[in-house]
């Protein structure tokens, strides 16, 4: 999808920039291995560190730390540690629908005890073990989190994609034309530096209203801000089409995080044949209003969001998990902000701060998705990395409601309940042993 120039005067200034289909935005592509923009520096990096080191212990003699690496870097590229685990997910008319790393396929009785929200990072870890960035001891950390959690050990976790707005993804970009043009200088090719990670960047934290109270406020206010942007929209526009695994969304599509939550909120990748969970870091604290949609996400600062940018893992301490259990529904008359200043009350008393918050219970089923969002945006004032809604049937049912197609919906469906991913309220929950 590309950004466009400024519209010309019409009845419709949306016209020109509206979002396509959502299922435009389903398939990603990743550059192969040999295309990965840090292969070659990592190369001259290991060629410059032995010679800085034969020169300072003698001619041929290597560095231990430089000797470490390269070992490690050999084995990462062997057989990935879980590939007896990579199982198939039929369709229901035959075919299927892609292969997964399957939880269930590695018979350990822990994992069923996990929260929703540990065995998302319980994948990751899984689909990303290299040997070098992600190792098979960090996947036993993540099976064994009812032990290690309490000893605030550190994982590495690699979110499936990264959600920037206009103020935080122009200076990504710029630094990213940077990379092009430092790389370019050193007589490489430029256009290796690219994203690793599907980029999601809304254009919204420059709207202003100048007109209002008339029937062309809506035309005047749109031409108004592409013409005080004009010089940035641009230089977007470039990097939308510049850039593999880049989406711009255009200014009047909405604000970041209802765009998020209604179009670019995937809830299971499909990669080149490989299905994985949703997940996303964001560079604004209320990315977590995502969390209602079952899709791990939370804010980050800007470098962070560039480091997953390129393929760097985030480095977290195991969160506990604090399991919030909501029984009946709303009586007539109480809103979603009676509920969530209610449920931010409780949490800060209990004290989550750092911790993940994990809504169950039997009224999961009657709270709408638009509810759940409102109190998962409310993470940041509680104090909790998220506040997590488990995927359900009241998911799927938004998922159709917001313009997903019945193939993806039952796709989603299908890999959560293969993976163990997915609640059904009518079976005996099986997580509450770690609730508070």
């Amino acid at each position: 999808m590309k950004l466009l120039p400024t519209p010309p005067a019409s009845s419709d200034p949306y016209s020109h920039h509206r979002l396509p289909p959502p299922p435009q935005l389903r398939r990603a592509s990743f550059p192969p291995a040999a295309s990965r923009p840090f292969a070659g520096l990592l190369r001259a990096a290991r060629v410059r560190c032995s010679s800085s080191s034969a020169a300072g212990r003698g001619r041929g003699s290597v560095a231990p730390a430089v000797a470490r690496f390269q070992r490690r870097m050999a084995v990462s590229g062997t057989e990935h540690a879980y590939s007896n685990i990579l199982t198939s997910l039929p369709k229901p008319e035959g075919g299927e629908y892609g292969k997964f790393y399957s939880l269930p396929a590695l018979n350990d009785p822990r994992i069923d005890k996990l929260p929703y929200s540990i065995r998302i990072l319980l994948e990751s870890a899984i689909r990303n073990c290299d040997g070098f960035q992600v190792t098979k001891n960090d996947v036993e950390k993540i099976i064994d989190w009812e032990n290690t959690s309490p000893k605030l050990a550190e994982i590495p976790f690699k979110p499936a994609r990264v959600l920037l707005q206009d103020f935080t993804g122009v200076p990504a970009v710029v630094d990213l034309a940077a990379m092009r043009d430092a790389l370019a200088k050193l007589g490489s090719d430029a256009n290796k530096i690219n994203p690793l990670v599907p980029v999601d960047l809304v254009i919204d934290h420059s709207v202003q209203v100048d007109v209002a109270r008339s029937s062309n406020a809506l035309q005047s206010n749109m031409e108004l801000e592409f013409t005080r942007n004009r010089e940035r929209f641009g230089f977007l526009k470039w990097g939308s089409t510049a850039f593999q695994n880049m989406l711009v969304v255009p200014p009047g599509s909405g604000i970041v995080h209802q765009v998020n939550l209604e179009y670019l909120g995937r809830v299971v990748f499909n990669t080149d044949g490989i299905m994985y969970p949703d997940s996303v870091v964001g560079t604004d604290s209320h990315t977590t209003m995502i969390d209602g949609l079952g899709v791990a996400g939370w804010g980050v600062g800007g470098i962070e969001a560039e480091a997953t940018m390129l393929g760097q893992p985030m480095s977290m301490v195991l969160p506990g998990v604090v399991g919030f259990k909501l029984t009946g529904k709303l009586r007539n008359g109480v809103t979603a902000t009676d509920l969530v200043l209610t449920v931010t009350q409780m949490l800060r008393k209990h004290g989550v701060v750092g911790k993940f918050v994990e809504f169950h219970g039997e009224g999961m089923g009657k709270l709408s998705l638009a509810d759940r969002a409102t109190i998962a945006n409310m993470s940041p004032e509680y104090g909790a990395t998220m506040g997590f809604f488990p995927v359900d049937h009241v998911t799927l049912d938004y998922l159709r409601l917001t313009g997903r197609s019945d193939e993806t919906v039952s796709m989603i469906e299908a890999y959560l309940r293969a993976n163990n991913m997915f609640v059904d309220y009518n079976e005996v929950c099986l997580f509450l042993s770690y609730c508070a």
